[in-house]
């Protein structure tokens, strides 16, 4: 694992958007984070992160229940959209990932549109329901230390190293629909499949 976050194709230093951007607004200083390969990463959280699928959906199988989002905040600038939530498990509520999310508006058909700004569904549901095609390519594997904000949202009863992924969606003809940063709570012991 590295300290020292990997380069970007323009030369610059790579940031976890939009998680970062969030910090920044909130005025938060970003936790400790530690870049990995994928590859790398311990099971579950190599099952649930190293792949280019959708986390929804991801999730929904590995738990065998439907997710919902809590919201944490969110944001909006003309067709820019953002928000920080937490995937809860239907029925239960426990949480399944916490994520920070830049979504541009422009690409969805306005029914799409409207379901995101409803704030109630991931957005891999909303995908997958309007069949927008799409792609999913992360980009960035890391590990983190949580601070008392993840750490709350997630519902943590103790703090330790958690797991994540900063992931692009793109539509058919390559335009970037969202950036994620995915970060996941620690799973209870469970017998991978």
């Amino acid at each position: 694992m590295s300290t020292v976050p990997p380069e970007s194709g323009r030369g610059q230093r790579h940031e976890l958007a939009p998680l970062n951007d969030f910090y920044r607004r909130a005025g938060r200083v970003m936790p400790p984070i530690r870049f990995c390969d994928g590859a790398t990463l311990p099971e579950p959280a190599r099952l649930l992160l190293h792949h280019e699928r959708d986390m929804t959906r991801t999730l929904e199988r590995f738990h065998e229940k439907a997710i919902h989002l809590r919201l944490l905040s969110s944001w909006q600038t003309g067709m820019d959209y953002g928000r920080e939530c937490v995937l809860e498990l239907e029925g239960t509520n426990q949480p399944v990932e916490f994520g920070a999310i830049q979504i541009a508006l422009d690409p969805f058909p306005a029914f799409a549109r409207e379901q995101i700004l409803a704030e109630h569904l991931p957005l891999g549901g909303i995908l997958n329901q309007s069949g927008v095609a799409y792609t999913s390519r992360p980009t960035a594997f890391f590990s983190i230390e949580p601070d008392a904000f993840i750490t709350c949202a997630l519902h943590l009863e103790r703090t330790g190293i958690l797991y994540g992924r900063q992931n692009t969606l793109r539509n058919a003809t390559g335009a970037v629909l969202a950036q994620i940063v995915e970060i996941l709570p620690p799973e209870p012991s469970v017998a991978l499949q």
